[in-house]
């Protein structure tokens, strides 16, 4: 169960959730592979094929081969974990926003106060699908969320939700 429907109130639904692109894990992705398919399997293959000598320098090879191997996964679970922990909701009462799996940042601002939620999208992340929106409180700071999958839909959702208030 999600951090935004453990904390919705009574009377309330999630009306849209969405959460950060998949591009976040690109460098993840790609320090894992470099981790993984270089040096690693490269490393595990030749110390494996060296079957007639016994040496130090074999099991190294093999020691080193498993701990590029374990790195590479845990660079890319680490992406996975930084996308996945992050969660952005529009019920019909909020806009629900929390950042963090360990430590946690939320920002939850009822419909009502929200003055205005900007999009900002570059060319690149126009045709993949994400870009960056900033919620502007009633007398509030501006709370920027970079890299958000489908940032468009997520403000039209708002102000769906805004003018069914009024």
């Amino acid at each position: 169960m999600s951090y935004v429907e453990r904390n919705l109130v009574a009377g309330e639904t999630v009306i849209y959730q969405t959460r950060l692109h998949w591009i976040v894990m690109i460098g993840h992705i790609i320090v894992g592979c470099l981790l993984l398919a270089l040096p690693g399997v490269i490393l595990l293959y030749y110390a494996l094929t060296q079957h007639g000598t016994e040496n130090a320098n074999s099991h190294l090879m093999e020691i080193g081969g498993a701990a590029l191997l374990i790195a590479g996964i845990v660079a890319i679970l680490v992406g996975m974990v930084r996308r996945n922990a992050t969660e952005m909701a529009v019920t019909n009462r909020r806009v629900v926003i929390k950042t963090g799996l360990v430590s946690r940042k939320t920002i939850e601002m009822l419909l009502s106060k929200v003055e205005s939620i900007e999009v900002n999208e570059t060319a690149f992340g126009r045709m993949l699908g994400y870009g960056a929106i900033v919620v502007i409180g009633t007398g509030g700071t501006p709370e920027p969320f970079q890299k958000v999958a489908h940032p468009l839909e997520f403000r039209s959702e708002v102000q769906q939700q805004i003018e069914k208030l009024h």
